[in-house]
């Protein structure tokens, strides 16, 4: 994420829509924000987070966890539950506050993963043992506390992945998968495995080393997606043909190997994008649904579209945003999408829209012969600004959104939007 770094195939067919209809109105008055949570005050005898890059997910009850970047008991993030109340609001606890020492890992960029039995799971982008970021799991004391465990902490050995961004994502079998954008055997980063073992040990498996060298993607800030035959998606920042950045998947032979194919790879001077740096989405005709950080026909990122055809895949530019002043404004794309039951996807720019140009939220429908409608949903202002990370939606279609300033302290905000 080029704002927040802690360390600063020819292309397949690409079709761009000729038009694009769009509707950059003022925030529609159908639309009602309600703010979840300030972030930046104290809560009891702790310090609550800031900087909340990360978007929340729900357990199966209805509570929201997620994670803060900095502040917290001891000002290297945290990680938080926020919970509804029967007569409205929410109720936010602090379930742990990391520590700068070699225990514990450090501010975590990362979205949570819940499994199946309510633990969660994330990243930390710093700490651990050697310093270079860690895999944690909270999971529920006997007291009702929760109790933290570091499964593992990356190293700078020429092997390893170094500087988790990426949240995780779990498979039937418990397994954990996610990236490192630096190290491995080449480095440019990894698509590693943690396994659980007997006694509650992990063991790591890196499955792909990014080659920093040639035209082999490298920088993958994102999370992974995992398809119904086991195969992985992500993308790249860096790498590729064009060095532009990449979408990438990785495949499971029957040798224990990983095989990588590069599905796209985007140009600095093409209208398709570059450098995306958020994950990706799979619908149910197996079409994969992205954004990418920069470029496109207004230089201010692109809603993207990849389509398999006869072995290879199509991309088709949905949306194109400008770094203007001109709507639909929302330069820098480093949220993902989400799509819903009617195949609308909503997104999220950390700066632009209408009014402030500190991010915005965005709808797109789809309509006939291939257009999509494009409806700014909220101009960031009093609930929030500059989101980094992807909206995520309840059962009833409300949208909730992670932005990393602004609000009541001016640490940064979850708020909801509701149709």
């Amino acid at each position: 994420m080029r704002a927040t770094k802690l360390f600063n195939l020819v292309s397949a067919t690409t079709l761009v829509l000729p038009l694009v209809i769009l509707n950059a109105g003022k925030q529609a008055s159908a639309q009602q924000v309600i703010a979840v949570h300030n972030f930046g005050h104290n809560i009891g005898a702790l310090i609550d987070g800031a900087r909340p890059y990360a978007s929340v997910v729900f357990d199966a009850t209805g509570n929201l966890y997620g994670t803060t970047f900095h502040a917290g008991a001891y000002h290297a993030g945290t990680v938080y539950e926020l919970s509804p109340q029967p007569g409205g609001g929410w109720t936010e606890k602090v379930l742990h506050s990391f520590q700068i020492n070699r225990s514990d890992g450090m501010n975590p960029f990362s979205k949570l993963v819940l499994d199946t039995s309510g633990n969660l799971y994330g990243t930390t982008a710093l700490g651990g043992t050697y310093d270079g970021g860690t895999v944690f799991e909270l999971t529920h004391t006997a007291a009702g506390g929760w109790m933290e465990k570091i499964l593992h902490s990356f190293q700078n050995n020429g092997e390893d992945g170094l500087n988790p961004h990426s949240g995780l994502i779990v498979d039937a079998a418990g397994n954990l998968y996610g990236t490192t954008p630096q190290g491995g055997a080449y480095g440019g980063g990894t698509v590693f495995e943690l396994s659980p073992g007997v006694g509650g040990s992990w063991s790591e498996n890196v499955l792909y080393h990014f080659n920093i060298s040639g035209s082999d993607a490298f920088l993958p800030y994102a999370s992974l997606i995992l398809d119904a035959a086991g195969n992985l998606y992500g993308t790249t920042e860096g790498g590729g043909t064009f060095n532009a950045g990449t979408v990438f998947e990785l495949s499971p032979s029957t040798s224990g190997l990983w095989n990588e194919e590069i599905l796209y790879n985007f140009s600095e001077y093409g209208s398709s994008g570059y450098s995306p740096v958020a994950g990706l989405i799979l619908d149910a005709k197996g079409n994969l649904y992205g954004t990418s950080g920069a470029g496109g026909a207004f230089r201010g990122g692109v809603v993207f579209e990849l389509t398999p055809v006869d072995g290879t895949w199509d991309i088709t530019v949905l949306v194109s945003l400008a770094n203007n002043t001109e709507p639909p404004v929302g330069p820098n794309l480093y949220a993902g999408l989400v799509l819903d039951t009617a195949g609308n996807l909503y997104g999220a720019t950390t700066f632009g829209g209408n009014f402030y140009a500190d991010g915005s939220v965005f709808e797109l429908e789809p309509l006939s012969h291939g257009n999509w409608l494009y409806k700014e949903l909220y101009s960031s202002g009093t609930y929030g600004a500059n989101p980094y990370d992807t909206p995520i939606l309840d059962t009833a279609g409300n949208l909730y959104i992670t932005a990393s300033e602004g609000g009541k302290y001016t640490a940064g905000t979850v708020f909801e939007i509701t149709p």
